[in-house]
C-alpha cells in the first residue's frame, strides 16, 4: 500500500509524475513517436476525446511525465509544457485573453514578455497599462472594469523586484481580474505562487528547471482545473507543444532541481557579499541582502534569496563592458539557472530592443550587469570577478 503522506519537495520532485510503463523502467522511457495507433477503429472516438493518445502535438506520455511533475511541485491542478517559455506565455494569453480586455503588467519585468504584449497583444485590441507591481496603490489606481489580467514576474529581471503576491493577488480577485506570475527565476523549489492566490504560473523551463543549457522549454501551471481542456486546445492549435526528447531532457534536470539551487544561491550570496563591499561597485541588488528594498518580504514568500545577482559599477558602459570582456570563468552569454555562471549586460543584450528612456524607468542603467549564479565554487567565481575588477 503506498503512503498517502505528501512527499517533500525533494521526493516529489524524482518520484512525481514517473511512468514505467510494462518494464517496469525506473525513468519514463522517451515515447519518440508523432502519432499513436488505434487497436480498433471503435477506439478512435474515445482517443480524440481525451481517454487515449492520438498525436504527440495533443498528447504524450513522457510530456505528460514532466507535465505532472510541475502541476505537483508548483501546487497547482494541470500543467501543460510547451516548446518554449515564450510558447507558454503566448497559450497563456490566447486563452484568457478577448478583444477589449485590459492588461496590467509589471514595469520593468522580462523584456520579451513587455514586447509580445505591446507589439503583437495589443493588436487584437487589448490595451495595457505598465504599473509598479511593489506599489499596491498603483495597482488599485490603474484596474479598470475590463481588467482581465494582471501580469507578474517576481523577481523581475533584471533588477530583482519582488511583488508581495499575496496582497496583489487579493486585490485582483475581489476585482475579479486573473493573476499571472512568471516564476523563472525562483522555481518551484524557492516560491510556489498558487500558495500565495495567483492563477497562473509560467516558467521558461530553459533555466533552473532544465539546469543544463541544454534544450529550451516552457510550462504554465493552472490553479483551476476549469481553463485544463481550453489551454490544452490553444496549445495544440498554435504548435507550441513540447517534443518528447525535449520533455525528457528537462524532466532529467528537474530531478535535480533543488540540490542545484541551493548550490548556486550560496553562491550567489557570497558573491553579492563581496560586490557590496567592492569600492568600483555602486549598488548590489540581491535580495538575500538587508539592502534590497524587499528583504522582508522575500524572506517570506521565497524559500531563499535565489541565484541572480544585479549590481552597477561606477564607471558606467566603459566599466561594465570592461568587465564582461574580462571575466575568465564566467560565460558571457544570454539565459540563466544552468550549471554554468553566465555574466550578461541588459542594456545592450536582454533589453537592447527598449528605448534608453524604457530601460532607466526600469532602473537599468549602461552600468548594470546581471549575474547569474551556477554551482561552481565560490571562491573559483569571487577571484575571477576581482582579477576582472582590477583591470577596470
Amino acid at each position: 500500500m503506498k503512503n498517502k503522506r505528501p512527499l517533500h519537495f525533494e521526493s516529489a520532485q524524482v518520484h512525481s509524475g514517473q511512468r514505467r510503463g510494462n518494464t517496469g523502467s525506473v525513468v519514463t522511457p522517451i515515447y519518440q513517436t508523432s502519432t499513436f495507433a488505434f487497436e480498433r477503429a471503435e477506439d478512435s472516438g474515445d482517443c480524440f476525446a481525451g481517454k487515449g493518445y492520438v498525436y504527440t502535438r495533443l498528447s504524450n506520455p513522457t510530456i505528460e511525465d514532466l507535465e505532472e511533475a510541475m502541476a505537483t511541485l508548483e501546487q497547482g491542478t494541470h500543467a501543460l509544457a510547451t516548446s518554449t517559455g515564450m510558447s507558454a506565455l503566448n497559450t497563456l494569453f490566447f486563452t484568457v485573453l478577448k478583444k477589449g480586455d485590459h492588461v496590467l503588467v509589471q514595469r520593468g519585468m522580462y523584456a520579451p514578455t513587455l514586447h509580445l504584449l505591446e507589439r503583437y497583444c495589443s493588436q487584437w485590441g487589448l490595451t495595457i497599462d505598465l504599473v509598479d507591481m511593489c506599489n499596491l496603490d498603483e495597482v488599485k489606481a490603474h484596474l479598470r472594469p475590463n481588467t482581465r489580467l494582471v501580469v507578474i514576474e517576481t523577481p523581475s529581471n533584471p533588477m530583482l523586484q519582488i511583488v508581495d503576491l499575496e496582497a496583489v493577488s487579493a486585490v485582483c480577485r475581489a476585482h475579479g481580474a486573473y493573476v499571472a506570475v512568471d516564476n523563472t527565476f525562483c522555481s518551484p523549489y524557492l516560491q510556489q505562487p498558487i500558495r500565495w492566490g495567483v492563477d497562473f504560473v509560467v516558467h521558461s523551463m530553459t533555466k533552473f528547471i532544465n539546469g543544463h543549457s541544454d534544450v529550451v522549454a516552457g510550462v504554465v501551471v493552472l490553479r483551476e482545473d476549469r481553463w485544463y481542456e481550453a489551454m490544452k486546445k490553444t496549445r495544440s492549435l498554435l504548435g507550441g507543444s513540447m517534443d518528447p526528447h525535449q520533455a525528457f531532457l528537462v524532466r532529467r534536470g528537474l530531478r535535480t532541481l533543488s540540490l542545484r539551487v541551493e548550490r548556486a544561491q550560496e553562491n550567489a550570496l557570497a558573491i553579492a557579499r563581496y560586490l557590496d563591499q567592492h569600492p568600483k561597485v555602486e549598488k548590489v541588488w540581491y535580495p538575500g541582502l538587508p539592502s534590497h528594498p524587499q528583504y522582508a518580504l522575500a524572506q517570506k514568500q521565497m524559500k531563499g534569496p535565489g541565484a541572480m545577482v544585479t549590481f552597477e559599477l561606477k564607471g558606467g558602459y566603459d566599466a561594465a563592458i570592461g568587465l564582461l570582456n574580462s571575466v575568465k570563468l564566467a560565460s558571457l552569454a544570454v539565459s540563466l539557472g544552468g550549471v554554468e555562471t553566465l555574466i550578461e549586460h541588459p542594456w545592450s543584450m536582454t533589453h537592447r530592443f527598449l528605448s534608453d528612456e524604457e530601460k532607466r524607468s526600469m532602473g537599468i542603467t549602461p552600468g548594470v550587469v546581471r549575474y547569474a549564479t551556477g554551482i561552481e565554487h565560490e571562491e573559483d567565481l569571487i577571484a575571477d570577478l576581482e582579477q576582472a575588477l582590477e583591470g577596470l
